[in-house]
């Protein structure tokens, strides 16, 4: 289980989550939901450790893991999706998912989990030689979802999938999310689509002004 206890965490000098408690269920979906500016990607990164944590606590399975660097926190099974689909445009499908196994120390698993992944996603496999800028946008959002799962992380936090998607490719994005929870990955969503993030969470939490109200 993941707990989250009187957070309070920013940039530098800037305080943006101000005393923030939550829990999430193992093999639930947690939406965070709420206007621009209140602190929802903050949280994600938090927990990430991408941002500066100024108090509180963050738990995972039963281990303290607040000031753990993101790539203990990598091996500890957590994987972030950035918002904005941020694959890497010159360099192939198959390359973008090489990336993602660097924390993998060794080959044969490495290329096992990748072996995993294309028949997970068989759509990238048949564009593994094509470069991630000549995928749609709905595909680019496959791929940065599959470039996290080929850690096969138990946490998986995703920030605003849906942005800047056609209603299709969100449609679909969605139902990749729920497929992905289905198979035991505890996940939590930030999203601006309120409505959507709502249809497929176990819990929705409201955040404004840095706090959950």
């Amino acid at each position: 289980m993941l707990e989250i206890t009187n957070l309070h965490a920013g940039y530098t000098n800037m305080q943006i989550l101000k005393g923030i408690s939550l829990k999430v269920k193992p093999g639930s979906i947690t939406a965070i939901v709420g206007p621009n500016g209140s602190g929802k990607s903050t949280a994600l990164k938090s927990i990430f450790k991408l941002c500066d944590i100024q108090s509180g606590s963050i738990v995972w399975n039963q281990k303290d893991i607040t000031n753990l660097p993101t790539y203990q926190k990598i091996s500890e099974g957590i994987a972030y999706v950035p918002q904005g689909r941020q694959v890497f445009q010159n360099l192939t499908v198959h390359e973008n998912l090489k990336v993602g196994t660097f924390a993998l120390l060794k080959e044969q698993t490495a290329q096992s989990h990748l072996t995993q992944i294309y028949q997970q996603f068989p759509l990238l496999k048949s564009k593994m030689h094509q470069a991630a800028q000549l995928l749609s946008g709905g595909q680019q959002q496959m791929l940065t979802l599959a470039r996290a799962l080929i850690q096969s992380p138990k946490l998986l936090l995703l920030d605003e999938p849906s942005l800047g998607l056609s209603p299709k490719a969100m449609q679909a994005t969605f139902s990749m999310i729920q497929d992905i929870n289905r198979q035991g990955v505890t996940i939590v969503l930030v999203e601006q689509n309120t409505k959507a993030a709502v249809a497929i969470a176990d819990q929705t939490l409201v955040l404004e002004g840095g706090k959950i109200i």
